[in-house]
């Protein structure tokens, strides 16, 4: 049987592991076995990618650790990475699931600004909670600042805080628009973009395998995405891939033509060839030594190539929001070392603005969570785990967490008394309802109250059932889909439209839906267990 390129550690310790070409594709190579758990020797593998990951560029580093959304790393492979560069750390610590015990062991060795990743996190445990809490105000320090601050906010003067607070007020405008402009910048680039990049895409090479099949030598294309690959690449799913000609040809030892190559990525290698290769003997001893061959891009009537525009664009977008998040998290922490008078006293006005300056960074790090969300909905990179989840007590927090929005509106939220339970990944029923929830009591007026009930929905499934808002019956049906603009009376970041898709979307990721009628939002999710009629109607 054929070689696969990541079959074995040692495939991928035959490359070059200290060029500047070879040490970025091992780096990426075993950061993915690793997080697939596809390699035996996870020890060894840690000890290659330590010593080589001063050869491999940030950019590198930071799109490898972006790439195992979906994947579990082991724990050393979590530690390696974040403990590198934010860039790096950010979509590993907001993804990653560990055992409460390697999280707390994990902590000291963390940068202030990881930290605080995890701090927004809301399924680590009251353990780790409390270690987080242990790390007290060094945390919220900005390493670059730290010194100036030292000296801005004197304990006996208060000029010099009202002139950090006005700073804090500022600063946070620029870092954000220069974010939004850059998202501005793609939108107007993006059609021209991709007609360049496919207009510089190579239009053919060559090759040379081993006798294994895997591909040794390339010239023609970026050698990164080919080379380690093998002529058995038929089912791997999301990754290159070439059709069962090449194989079967390979097993017989025999010449092939025009066999489907897909090579995955944004190199100029990127995308469908047809490839042919003829066998290769030694002329002394005739023992089978590879293959030697080239590939040609398809002519259009020879084109089966998939649409990719949409996937593209998410994936562009995931990255724009996670530089979105340091930004916002350091505005954020900021403003609480202001509000609580970390670094001195404050005069009550300036906490005050402090305050909504926080509270106003973490709704927009809600709304780039929710960005993050959509955008991998899109792109079914949704990483979802089979559980149990009781229903009553998640609904609880819930409405304690939105306490504050519900005392501002006047309003409240009945829940019902018994407890039922539903199939699906904790966190993401958790966000579904939390993001739900949090939009319509954004809607409700003075005394308006938002009543919840369950109920079986035939054998599988369970709904809730929630009231809908006054404020929103001036939409019929499904029209409230629509309301993104401020001029609607709309006050939620993204609109209450978006949120109500979002909500809809990863109801159906999770195998439910929601319903909207007149006067009900009907949620409907995988029943856990059985629940007798008369119980879950009661309320």
């Amino acid at each position: 049987m054929p070689l696969r390129f990541d079959d074995t550690l040692e495939t991928v310790l035959a490359g070059d592991l200290r060029s500047a070409v070879g040490a970025p594709l091992v780096w990426r190579q075993l950061v993915d076995l690793l997080a697939r758990g596809r390699v035996t020797g996870e020890e060894r593998a840690m000890e290659v990618l330590e010593s080589i990951r001063h050869l491999v560029p940030l950019p590198v580093r930071a799109a490898s650790a972006r790439a195992l959304d979906g994947t579990e790393p082991p724990a050393a492979l979590v530690r390696l990475l974040a403990t590198d560069e934010l860039s790096v750390a950010i979509p590993v610590l907001s993804n990653a699931r560990l055992e409460t015990h390697a999280w707390i062991g994990l902590l000291p060795a963390l940068a202030p600004g990881a930290r605080h990743v995890l701090r927004n996190r809301r399924d680590l445990g009251p353990e780790v909670a409390r270690a987080l809490e242990s790390f007290g105000p060094s945390d919220f320090v900005l390493a670059d600042q730290s010194a100036a601050l030292a000296e801005a906010v004197p304990a006996q003067d208060g000029a010099h805080v009202e002139q950090a607070a006005v700073a804090l007020e500022d600063a946070g405008p620029f870092a954000i628009a220069d974010l939004v402009a850059r998202i501005e910048a793609y939108h107007r680039e993006r059609d021209t973009g991709t007609a360049k990049r496919a207009a510089e895409r190579a239009r053919n090479f060559r090759f040379e395998t081993d006798a294994s099949g895997v591909v040794r030598w390339v010239d023609g294309v970026d050698r990164a995405p080919l080379v380690g690959l093998s002529l058995d690449l038929q089912g791997l799913p999301g990754g290159s891939r070439l059709d069962g000609v090449a194989a079967g040809a390979f097993r017989r030892r025999a010449g092939f033509s025009n066999a489907r190559l897909t090579i995955e990525g944004r190199s100029n290698a990127a995308g469908d060839w047809l490839v042919s290769a003829l066998p290769v003997f030694e002329q002394v001893t005739g023992r089978f030594s590879g293959y030697r061959g080239t590939a040609r891009r398809p002519r259009p009537d020879e084109r089966a190539e998939p649409v990719r525009g949409a996937p593209v664009e998410a994936d562009a977008l995931r990255q724009i929001v996670h530089e979105l998040r340091t930004p916002t998290n350091a505005i954020a922490g900021f403003a609480e070392m202001i509000e609580t008078q970390m670094l001195g006293p404050v005069p009550e006005p300036y906490r005050d603005r402090a305050a909504v300056i926080r509270a106003q960074a973490r709704e927009l790090l809600g709304a780039i969570d929710d960005l993050d969300l959509a955008a991998r909905i899109e792109t079914a990179a949704l990483s979802l785990r089979e559980g149990k989840v009781a229903l009553r007590p998640l609904l609880a927090g819930i409405v304690a967490d939105l306490g504050e929005l519900l005392t501002l509106r006047g309003s409240a939220v009945l829940l019902p008394d018994q407890d039922v339970f539903v199939s699906g990944d904790r966190r993401a029923v958790e966000r579904l309802i939390a993001r739900l929830m949090a939009t319509l009591v954004s809607a409700t007026v003075r005394d308006e109250r938002i009543r919840i009930r369950f109920a079986l929905d035939g054998e599988q499934h369970l709904a809730i059932a929630i009231d809908r808002p006054r404020a929103l019956g001036h939409y019929p049906g499904e029209t409230v889909l629509g309301i993104d603009d401020e001029q609607d009376g709309d006050e939620t970041l993204l609109g209450t439209g978006f949120a109500l898709r979002l909500a809809r979307n990863l109801a159906r990721e999770l195998g439910g839906s929601l319903r909207i009628s007149p006067d009900l939002l009907t949620l409907r999710l995988p029943a856990a267990t059985a629940v007798a009629p008369e119980q879950a109607q009661r309320s």
